[in-house]
């Protein structure tokens, strides 16, 4: 397995008076797309947003290539390499596609051939460029938030549930969009509810319960077995073709 780009351990995460996160331990490997499965409630959402320093981690440890972000702040993570799609996606809806894209891109002008790429993945953007992104549909503005996190080269995105409510064309040309980031080499923790994609696109897997790790793996290992899947789950993979 490869070395890990990103390594939690003993996290926890306290929300006011809520402790969500209790001792979190995982790792996601560079260059392979880690599923971080879980029940509602689970902290997977908390899990990225501590991350990404959204909240601050009570205590533990978070490190990325090899160095401490447990502290840092927000900024300084996504100028480390870490993007990050949030379930609300964030768009500015009033902005045109391309507005929404350059604004992504702090380095400058996105290099024509990385738009291209990126315009091949998602060809929907193209065709809605200069319209408002408050135009499109569910699944579009999803491209579209996903669109933004890779306009400049990212060590790690951290996207949290791109299928949730599309329409299962729109599933499909999501699950072909990430099989391309991953031939691409991008490394990816994803949370993910629709458990079809989690099984066609999983390498390694990390799957929450109240706040805690209570398995990790190979995704494909859990596929195959069963009854680990209603155990950790509570339903089985072949329920959600």
């Amino acid at each position: 397995m490869a070395e890990p780009l990103l390594h939690l351990s003993g996290v926890h995460t306290h929300i006011g008076p809520y402790h969500i996160l209790h001792g979190v331990d995982f790792a996601a490997p560079a260059g392979q797309l880690t599923m971080l499965l879980g029940r509602n409630g689970a902290g997977k959402t908390t899990t990225l947003r501590t991350i990404m320093g959204l909240w601050q981690a009570s205590s533990g440890t978070i490190r990325f290539d090899g160095n401490d972000i447990t502290k840092n702040g927000t900024p300084d993570i996504a100028c480390a390499g870490i993007g990050y799609v949030p379930e609300s996606m964030g768009i500015f809806a009033g902005l045109t596609v391309r507005e929404n894209i350059v604004l992504a891109a702090r380095s400058g002008p996105v290099d024509s051939a990385r738009l291209d790429w990126m315009l091949g993945l998602f060809p929907a953007l193209r065709r809605f460029w200069n319209l408002p992104a408050g135009n499109l549909s569910g699944g579009q503005k999803q491209m579209l938030a996903i669109a933004r996190a890779i306009a400049e080269p990212r060590r790690l995105l951290l996207i949290d549930e791109p299928t949730k409510g599309l329409a299962p064309v729109m599933v499909r040309s999501m699950i072909e969009a990430f099989k391309a980031l991953k031939e691409a080499g991008e490394t990816i923790l994803l949370v993910e509810q629709n458990f079809h994609a989690a099984s066609v696109l999983g390498d390694t897997v990390i799957v929450m319960d109240d706040g805690r790790v209570v398995h990790s793996g190979i995704m494909s290992e859990l596929v195959a077995d069963k009854n680990l899947q209603r155990r950790l789950l509570g339903l089985s993979l072949d329920t959600h073709q």
